[in-house]
């Protein structure tokens, strides 16, 4: 008996489009290691299709009302929320990561859903008047036409509704390019957009690589572009989009520390520690893969971090006992891997090896276990790249400004956190760190959907962090418009507007 493989497709217009390319995705199973599904990957002429959908939809929705808008958000809120749990067994069967963390994914997009059914109160305009004799000023924003947004695999229901929920919202048109390694949540947020009353157009999905990318990159009725993803493409994104004149916000990746001081409450650490470096097996952009163990608590604090990692059940998503999936591939998990084996030759301390880890009954699956590397100096491969995987390097310093200027000479700074009693100490840390995103004494800082997201250096390419005040300001143009009109009684001769004339 032979599994069947169902097929995705493109949603252009409103409905599901055949793929006519010919080059397929395949999507696995990341638990067994099987083919599950084939992805579309799409042409340029498909891509312009979807940008010509895009366009067309965007002459009506760009004018329709806030009411309008926002009635068809609030109804695609309540679908979203009734289907939760829908949308969390597609991310386990395709990403692989536990249900009650892909149910949190869920609810993490909610809340920018939740921010775009307000969108009124943020598009309010300003008005000046009488700056001059009978001359007012308004400032008014604008949304920018058809936008797209390419979107990792590691969050393929959140990340998109970083973006989506308020280009549309603002009154845009939008494409969505989600990874081919993952692509079946994008298509039912397509069709619960659809059954809320979105009008065909205004939201598409287009599968695809590099050649979808690059078209998109380059189309000239493509106004800005959304990207979360890796440092490497996200300054490709950034530099090629800008070529071509176009708005872009390109989140790239992370190296995050968690700086832990003598005084900290070291159970509390380790066990932030463990959730924020293991979570989702690593595979987020705001896991810390580094804590910075000051002082003399270092070695307390990683065995602390050792006997917690070593109950994490790791197995299947689809089993609610499981903590921690699988990764996304069997490439990657060898990627990740590497980092382990080659650990020791590079002076770290291999605490907990993961590598080599199984489970019974799914050995084909992508798996891989918890490793821990202590005494990792700054030179070591596992400490210079982002993983994406679960592996957290401790490294220790003596002092807090021996921690700071290590964690300050990243090349990262998307987030980072402190962990401390001391207020005074947490004061300077948040003030004196190079990062976008601080926690403390909160291991994984992603701001609530009414904040905004964005690192600094090489975690963030382009003016606007996502979502937040500066999604809106992405998503549209600012207008100012200088008006005068002559008073009704100075109207000309034989007209009467019934207003006195000896004012």
């Amino acid at each position: 008996m032979t599994n069947t493989v169902k097929t995705v497709n493109h949603w252009i217009g409103g409905k599901t489009v055949e793929g006519t390319s010919g080059n397929w995705g395949p999507v696995t199973d990341p638990a067994t290691g099987a083919v599950t599904t084939k992805v579309a990957l799409a042409s340029v002429e498909e891509v312009d299709a979807a940008v010509a959908a895009a366009k067309d939809a965007w002459a009506t929705w760009g004018t329709s009302s806030l009411a309008q808008r926002t009635t068809i958000l609030f109804a695609f809120r309540a679908l979203l929320d009734a289907n939760r749990d829908a949308i969390a067994e597609l991310i386990v069967a395709e990403h692989g990561k536990v249900h009650s963390d892909a149910l949190g994914e869920v609810a993490r997009g909610l809340e920018i859903v939740d921010l775009a059914c307000g969108i009124t109160t943020q598009l309010k305009g300003e008005l000046s008047t009488q700056v001059s004799n009978r001359v007012d000023v308004a400032s008014i924003r604008q949304p920018v036409g058809v936008v797209a947004g390419i979107t990792p695999f590691n969050f393929p229901a959140m990340v998109p509704m970083w973006m989506f929920p308020i280009a549309i919202a603002t009154g845009n048109t939008f494409i969505l390019k989600p990874s081919e390694k993952d692509p079946s949540p994008s298509l039912k947020i397509a069709e619960l957009l659809a059954e809320a009353g979105l009008p065909d157009g205004v939201f598409n999905v287009l599968h695809g690589d590099k050649v979808a990318v690059d078209r998109l990159l380059e189309h000239p009725d493509v106004s800005a572009i959304s990207f979360v993803g890796s440092t490497p493409i996200a300054r490709y994104i950034h530099t090629t989009a800008s070529a071509n004149g176009k708005r872009v916000q390109a989140l790239g990746g992370a190296k995050n520390h968690m700086l832990v001081l003598p005084d900290a409450d070291l159970d509390a650490a380790a066990d932030a520690a463990v959730s924020a470096a293991y979570g989702s097996a690593g595979e987020r952009c705001m896991a810390i893969s580094a804590v910075v163990a000051v002082g003399s608590i270092g070695d307390e604090l990683v065995q602390k971090i050792r006997e917690r990692a070593e109950k994490i059940k790791i197995g299947p998503g689809t089993d609610p006992t499981s903590e921690m999936g699988p990764l996304i591939t069997a490439v990657h998990r060898d990627k990740v891997a590497s980092y382990v084996h080659g650990a020791a030759d590079e002076g770290c301390e291999v605490v907990l090896d993961g590598t080599g880890y199984t489970v019974d009954g799914h050995e084909d699956g992508h798996w891989i276990g918890l490793s821990l590397l202590d005494h990792v100096p700054t030179t070591a491969k596992a400490y210079q790249d982002e993983i994406f995987g679960p592996v957290l390097c401790v490294l220790r310093t003596e002092t807090y400004e021996e921690g700071l200027a290590l964690i300050n000479a990243s090349p990262f700074g998307n987030g980072t956190a402190i962990f401390t009693r001391d207020g005074g100490a947490a004061r300077r840390f948040q003030l004196e760190v190079e990062a976008g995103m601080v926690g403390v004494n909160v291991p994984i800082p992603v701001p609530v959907g009414y904040h905004s997201f964005g690192g600094w250096k090489d975690s963030l390419f382009g003016d606007h962090h996502i979502y937040g005040n500066d999604g809106v300001h992405f998503y549209t143009r600012g207008k100012v418009v200088t008006t005068r009109w002559p008073d009704p009684s100075d109207a000309p001769a034989g007209v009467d507007l019934g207003f006195p004339r000896n004012h």
